[in-house]
């Protein structure tokens, strides 16, 4: 620890300062350090992130319902997972989940989001190129078959309906 340049005591703010390339050190205690008017007499209020992300999360809420539209509408502030017994809050302050049962006891808030987000609720995903390959062949064997049949049926109408998607599908991939 470094002593206060003033009187000794403990330093508890350290200031740098680099200067023509030359680097100056001060340190001192709390209170040489407002005697100096290096801090301000009284603390300025700090910001309290995780109730802001908080509030931030309600109006988001309040877009999509309001509390007479929603008669079982959740407050965010007294959702807990029961699993792990991670709070909403501190997921929104840091922005990770304790377990995968979150989803569930987090659900009445995070829907929204997501939907906004994702624009969407359901996960698509990606399909791998062999499989996508496959069940396209598939369709496509499915669907000369029933090409087949409306043309034995003498269903023209049908078979011209189907030759199309077929050809569709070919040059799709």
């Amino acid at each position: 620890m470094n002593p206060c340049k003033y009187c000794g005591a403990n330093a508890t703010i350290h200031l740098t300062d680099i200067v023509n390339k030359k680097r100056r050190e001060l340190h001192l205690c709390e209170k040489c350090a407002q005697e100096h008017e290096l801090l301000p007499l009284a603390p300025n209020p700090q910001l309290n992130l995780p109730a802001l992300l908080q509030l931030l999360m309600l109006q988001g809420v309040g877009e999509e319902w309001s509390s007479n539209d929603a008669p079982d509408a959740v407050d965010p502030a007294t959702l807990t997972c029961p699993t792990c017994g991670l709070k909403y809050a501190q997921f929104r302050a840091d922005g990770r989940f304790g377990c995968a049962d979150d989803y569930d006891a987090f659900r009445t808030v995070l829907e929204p989001l997501l939907e906004r987000v994702h624009r969407s609720l359901t996960h698509l995903g990606k399909v791998p190129s062999v499989v996508r390959r496959a069940r396209d062949e598939s369709e496509r064997d499915r669907l000369r078959d029933h090409l087949r049949d409306a043309v034995a049926a003498e269903n023209y109408e049908e078979a011209a309906r189907l030759r199309d998607r077929i050809r569709q599908k070919e040059a799709a991939g």
